[in-house]
């Protein structure tokens, strides 16, 4: 994109955000068949700056910022969560952990492109924020401020890891080719086995490697002491169960840059047309319900004992969000929630 794209796509933006203010900015980047962080570029030097690809560091840097609202996206579902980032650690420059009590990621720099530092801009729409993109232009992670937020601290950040030159033409990437698996391939017999021998859920995506089969395939395959495909009304039915019950559950959404864990009680839960929505203070999901393809409840064997969750997969076998009971290594997950996914299990949809 050149200088003069740049400008006329800075002027599309405005005039579209003008005539639609409510459409979101990644629907919106759509409709003008460009990309969200296309759109950001268009205004690099005024309401927003180009940050440098420093990303272990600039990580490192979040606490200053004090209590902020995390956000982390996928096609359909939406996680928000306010707190203070705390215990961060990044290993090799590669993976970033974040085990905060309120803010909770695990990062995959390589997926990182682009950075950005917004600043208010009413007629854009540009709220202060930390925006991180993919080679593709799509966000992975936004770290918006809040009213009690640390404000210097922002000023400094930004100016410690600002581009050199806000002149911007970003590169961006097709769409990587889809992973090859071998679904039709697997030795179930093999793949059950190693299932049953597992010690720690983080074991799990490498048994996936190891045999090479995608996860939605893995599901069908295990067996009904590993996996049962429930209905998709399911998370629905959880959430209302977690508010009324004051089960404190785990809820993680993902993209190939971020994951993104809550973990604590569910309470205002708010249906609309479409869409099942937690509405609390420190805490809001939005999931669209009608993009659901499949819902699982699944066991994983660990050394602490059994671990289950829900896990929910739209029209491309891609997981929209998991659901876990509240748990740590070393504690055995809770019983109500263990008796809970047991009962989905011994009642599968047919």
């Amino acid at each position: 994109m050149n200088k003069e794209q740049t400008t006329s796509l800075k002027s599309q933006w405005k005039a579209f955000r003008k005539e639609n203010p409510k459409v979101r900015i990644r629907d919106a980047a759509r409709q003008l068949e460009t990309t969200e962080a296309e759109i950001l570029a268009a205004f690099a030097g005024s309401s927003v700056l180009l940050l440098n690809k420093e990303f272990p560091a600039l990580v490192q840097r979040l606490p200053e910022l004090g209590r902020i609202m995390a956000l982390t996206r996928n096609e359909y579902c939406v996680h928000e969560r306010k707190g203070v980032f705390e215990n961060i650690s990044v290993e090799g420059g590669h993976v970033g952990v974040v085990t905060g009590e309120d803010i909770d990621l695990r990062i995959f720099f390589r997926q990182w492109a682009f950075a950005f530092a917004l600043f208010a801009d009413e007629e854009a729409g540009f709220k202060e924020s930390l925006q991180i993109f993919d080679h593709q232009g799509t966000a992975i992670l936004k770290i918006f401020l809040q009213d009690d937020s640390d404000r210097e601290a922002y000023g400094r950040i930004v100016r410690a890891f600002s581009a050199p030159s806000q002149t911007i033409v970003l590169s961006i990437l097709p769409q990587p080719a889809p992973a090859v698996y071998h679904d039709d391939a697997v030795d179930e017999d093999a793949f059950r086995a190693d299932w049953g021998e597992l010690q720690d859920t983080h074991a799990f995506f490498g048994m996936l490697q190891k045999h090479k089969v995608s996860r939605l395939h893995a599901l069908h395959i295990a067996g009904d002491a590993f996996a049962a495909q429930v209905s998709n009304d399911t998370v629905v039915d959880l959430l209302n169960r977690a508010s009324a019950g004051g089960w404190e559950i785990m809820v993680f959404v993902s993209n190939h840059g971020n994951i993104q864990i809550h973990t604590g009680p569910v309470t205002n839960i708010l249906p609309i047309p479409g869409w099942i929505n937690v509405m609390d203070p420190n805490f809001n999901l939005h999931l669209r319900l009608p993009e659901i393809r499949e819902s699982w409840a699944v066991m994983k064997p660990t050394a602490d004992g059994p671990v289950h969750s829900l896990e929910l997969f739209d029209d491309k076998n891609e997981m929209i969000v998991q659901f876990f009971g509240r748990r740590k290594p070393g504690i055995p997950e809770n019983r109500v929630w263990q008796e809970w996914v047991k009962g989905l299990m011994q009642a599968p949809i047919l």
